[in-house]
């Protein structure tokens, strides 16, 4: 372990919760150097819907290396690259009645989202961006302008400017009418609001608080964009993919945005990859103007195809999200009815949450679930909720195992 003291920077993170080194992993389960299991209810931060090194998607990454398949491609056109559209197109976008032009923006997500933002800016001519409380789009400057924590601004050195914060859904306990304080400074000439290119939201806030928007809520948002002229960009790096049931977040609101943001699960496999979808009336950029060394990965694009021919050909993966969902959120509001304290139940699908009135406690939960062999991370702008986000393909006994677990670990912090 002291190899990683001595020379990995100290801006390391998760390893600080972990402090183990991980060596194998399958499914829903990781393996340290000494031999010893632990249960993930982490999930690649997102990045493995489908679980670790699923055979599924292993075997078509295997074949492809093993016959020489080109890795490294840029934007050139492939065979693997072409598969995969192809594959997206028929499985996810033409059922969903969605036209989108898609660009491979660059490996992570906030590629994806730095993308957006140009891509609004060219469009509209207009530079300034409206984004929500608490969100988080990425740690580049681009997507920092627009992410809420403080402490990640922090580190971007500069201002960090042409953004304009808004409520995001509930941010004021239902007191307040949803859009109140938007649509008046929209309105109002002596405002000094900047005209917005768009308005970029995360339909359930993730490394935020587990946060998500009512249905009704996003539609109304929606509405306003279209009201105003104003481009809607959804950023579902993390939530994308079936996190919440859909493959798409904003489903459950019938929307459809004018960007969306793809990243995390799209390879299926935790290789990088991201998408940026866009109406084809608003893809006006020019060769290059847009472009990354690593946005032509094609190992990802094979793992991506065999993950939507698996998983997406029909909606069984959907609703077994929806039910464990269901059995997650059941199973923290009967721990939170039973123990003292102000306990919150949060999210959505497969992204859940326990928030604490107590902020330090979620970390101490954390710390709890990891010595009895759980990984799970703590989120919001104080890390106050312990977030709970298994792959997707979890089993019944295995979320149950990690659910008795996170209660266990949960009652000795707070009693």
């Amino acid at each position: 372990m002291s190899i990683f003291t001595a020379l990995e920077s100290e801006v390391r993170s998760y390893c600080r919760g972990w402090p183990v080194a991980f060596d194998t992993a399958v499914g829903s389960r990781m393996t340290d150097i000494d031999g010893n299991s632990y249960l993930d209810f982490f999930a690649g931060a997102g990045a493995l819907n489908y679980g670790h090194n699923n055979p599924a998607l292993k075997g078509a990454l295997l074949d492809y290396l093993a016959r020489d398949g080109v890795v490294h491609s840029l934007d050139m056109h492939t065979a693997a690259k072409a598969e995969f559209l192809k594959t997206f197109d028929e499985l996810v976008l033409k059922p969903r009645g969605l036209n989108y032009k898609v660009q491979f923006p660059g490996p992570t997500g906030t590629n994806s989202v730095e993308s957006a933002l140009k891509l609004a800016r060219k469009v509209t001519g207009k530079q300034a961006m409206i984004n929500f409380t608490n969100a988080f789009h990425g740690m580049t400057l681009g997507s920092l302008s627009v992410t809420g924590n403080s402490m990640k601004r922090g580190g971007a050195g500069i201002p960090l400017v042409h953004a304009t914060p808004m409520p995001y859904d509930n941010y004021f306990d239902g007191k307040v009418p949803d859009f109140l304080w938007f649509e008046r400074v929209l309105d109002d000439a002596g405002s000094s609001l900047n005209e917005p290119a768009a308005v970029i939201v995360e339909t359930v806030q993730g490394e935020g608080g587990i946060n998500p928007a009512r249905a009704e809520w996003l539609r109304e948002l929606a509405a306003l964009c279209r009201r105003h002229e104003i481009l809607l960009i959804v950023d579902d790096v993390q939530m994308g993919c079936g996190r919440t049931g859909p493959f798409f977040s904003f489903e459950i609101a019938g929307i459809q945005p004018d960007i969306v943001c793809i990243s995390k699960s799209i390879s299926g496999y935790g290789l990088p990859m991201a998408l940026t979808l866009i109406k084809p009336e608003l893809d006006v950029w020019g060769p290059g103007e847009h472009n990354g060394t690593f946005r032509g990965h094609n190992p990802a694009f094979v793992t991506a195809t065999a993950a939507l021919r698996r998983y997406w050909a029909d909606d069984q993966l959907e609703q077994s999200t929806l039910a464990k969902g269901q059995r997650v959120e059941s199973a923290l509001h009967e721990l939170a009815g039973s123990l003292p304290g102000d306990l919150e139940v949060k999210g959505r699908g497969l992204a859940r949450g326990l928030g604490f009135a107590q902020a330090e406690l979620a970390d101490q939960v954390a710390a709890s679930a990891f010595q009895r062999g759980l990984l799970l991370e703590t989120a919001g702008p104080e890390s106050e909720v312990a977030k709970i986000m298994p792959a997707l393909t979890i089993t019944d006994a295995e979320l149950a195992e990690g659910l008795d677990i996170f209660a266990d670990a949960v009652r000795s912090v707070v009693r």
